[in-house]
């Protein structure tokens, strides 16, 4: 009989958002007749833009022609992709070598996959709220996880504690779920209490297109020193709509240098590298090919009328909320909107409540973690007409 990862016991049954496609779908059969608004799971809803259905047309076409076939590519990722996300970073004043970035299918997954690179000893820093994956992944593989508390009082944007010593730390700005977006100034308290713990930062940036204000960093590499703490993780899923066409990039600074156990040193590039070599045959040349016309200017320029589309939805939202007088986070910088529960209510009653009175269905703060149990999140990511449609129903609710 084998040994199992019984680490997988300490997991909830359910992933946070199989659980809620679970309860939805049993409402729906019992309900046929009652038409849903899904505000919950962040997939997007506005299709691939023009320049990126050109670049998989042309790259399909390739496919079928012997003279521009594509086999097994770079693991890293293909030289004109990199190179045209590193041009994407100094357009917006930041310099990224484009051989320190690393072509996946998505940041989940190498949020998820980063874990390989580190020991299972480390005091590790994770916020709550926080997006699930970091907590489950480093669950899975039988890490110690301390958390650190977000919450309405710190405007959900928690900062280090400098007589707390840690290994490493997970930072989302923009948040998910909350909303919230870190500043320069509190940015560079995080990278400098980093070095001086010798830890790295895990920095999810993959609502950084969100992002209006040209005073807010988009990257964690706007920040004097995060070369030398920081990896950073980013997706086209948000950005160009790529939730079912998967793509996104980790970006790992061969500035990230420290020393083993015995002494020698060892390059977190250089592991990444040798991990993603191992365990994975990269990203299709398709989809690469699709993503590098997203980084141009023209792309951005397309990809930025569907995010102005989400805004304007989360505007919807936030108007909403602020009409109701229901406090809330998020909307502004980001596709999200975080808000407190009405009449005491906890999330999961909340979710209960929303999808059988007025069939919107969102997303438990509980989810989340412990700090979310009494707040609840909608995604920007519906239609216009259903987000109008759904926020309505909220009127006649909580009104």
């Amino acid at each position: 009989m084998p040994k199992l990862n019984e680490n997988f016991l300490k997991l909830q049954n359910n992933y946070l958002f199989a659980e809620i496609a679970h309860r939805t779908a049993a409402y729906t059969e019992a309900n046929p007749d009652k038409p849903l608004i899904r505000l919950g799971i962040g997939d997007v809803t506005l299709p691939l833009s023009d320049i990126v259905l050109q670049a998989l047309h042309q790259s399909v076409d390739e496919m079928g022609n012997s003279g521009s076939f594509k086999g097994y590519g770079p693991e890293q990722g293909y030289e004109k992709t990199r190179t045209a996300i590193s041009d994407y970073y100094k357009r917006n004043g930041v310099s990224v070598d484009a051989d320190d970035i690393f072509i996946s299918d998505g940041a989940k997954s190498d949020t998820g996959n980063i874990t390989d690179l580190f020991g299972h000893d480390n005091i590790i820093l994770i916020p709550d709220p926080v997006y699930p994956v970091y907590v489950d992944s480093n669950t899975m593989c039988g890490n110690q996880i301390t958390y650190i508390s977000a919450t309405a009082e710190n405007d959900f944007l928690p900062m280090p504690d400098h007589n707390q010593h840690v290994d490493l730390i997970y930072i989302c700005s923009p948040n998910n779920p909350t909303g919230a977006c870190y500043n320069k100034k509190q940015l560079q308290e995080w990278v400098d209490y980093a070095i001086a713990n010798e830890a790295v930062i895990l920095f999810d940036s993959a609502y950084e297109a969100f992002i209006s204000d040209p005073e807010l960093p988009r990257s964690i590499y706007a920040i004097e020193g995060a070369k030398k703490c920081a990896i950073e993780f980013c997706s086209l899923s948000k950005t160009a709509g790529f939730t079912g066409t998967r793509c996104g990039y980790t970006i790992v600074p061969k500035e990230l240098v420290f020393r083993a156990s015995n002494g020698e040193e060892m390059s977190l590039h250089a592991m990444w590298n040798r991990r993603q070599s191992t365990k994975y045959n990269g990203t299709a040349y398709i989809i690469q090919n699709a993503a590098a016309a997203v980084f141009s200017e023209e792309g951005m320029a397309q990809c930025r009328k569907n995010i102005q589309y989400y805004q304007r939805n989360a505007q919807i939202i936030a108007n909403t909320m602020t009409e109701l007088g229901i406090r809330f986070y998020g909307g502004l910088h980001s596709p999200y909107i975080w808000f407190e529960c009405p009449n005491g209510m906890d999330a999961w009653t909340c979710f209960d409540y929303l999808l059988n009175q007025i069939q919107v269905v969102g997303t438990p703060g509980a989810g989340f973690g412990e700090n979310g149990k009494n707040f609840f999140r909608l995604t920007s990511f519906g239609n216009y007409e259903n987000t109008v449609e759904a926020m309505n129903r909220f009127r006649k609710l909580f009104c």
